[in-house]
């Protein structure tokens, strides 16, 4: 079973550290002193996930509002489906760039343009990028997350089926006004 906590490192960032099987050398988890509260929080909804972290339980609480909208964990990874098609990925520490972000599908020639205009805060993902898809960091400042909404929404109305697209985007349309 996968057991993860948020630790404090060194210079302030928080990590993930390795599972730890009973009997491992290490002795168990970090005591409780140790966790760092702005980033982790308790998971109720994953009792074998002691902490998790606040971006991803935020950017969950966007994504499983939508529609038929599942949730599938990947290591230190989340992809967020409808129907078996992912819509988005958060990524924490892919291929070992370390940089937290999600990643979302965007309109044709989109995902180019913003990692091309704010180099800061997007960037194209590995292996996905030639497929329509950008990542935002959440790692590099406040984060904004009606802008991290906007991009989920887009993201699901260009992969869901029509039906649904539609009902999101009516939804979204009427609130906005």
């Amino acid at each position: 079973m996968l057991q993860i906590d948020c630790f404090t490192a060194s210079d302030g960032r928080g990590s993930v550290a390795p599972p730890i099987k009973p009997g491992n050398a290490h002795g168990g988890p970090a005591p409780p002193h140790k966790l760092r509260q702005n980033d982790c929080m308790p998971s109720a909804k994953r009792p074998d996930l002691e902490y998790e972290d606040r971006r991803l339980a935020t950017l969950s609480k966007l994504c499983l509002a939508l529609p038929e909208a599942t949730r599938e964990d990947l290591g230190s990874h989340a992809s967020f489906l409808i129907r078996k098609k992912t819509f988005v990925y958060f990524l924490n520490n892919h291929h070992g760039d370390g940089i937290v972000s999600v990643a979302c599908k965007v309109m044709p020639g989109d995902n180019t343009a913003l990692a091309s205009t704010q180099r800061e805060r997007f960037y194209l993902p590995a292996y996905m990028a030639h497929r329509g898809w950008v990542a935002l960091r959440l790692d590099a400042g406040k984060v904004d997350w009606n802008e991290v909404n906007e991009l989920v929404i887009g993201s699901y109305c260009l992969v869901a089926p029509k039906r649904l697209a539609t009902v999101v985007m009516d939804r979204h349309t009427a609130t906005e006004n």
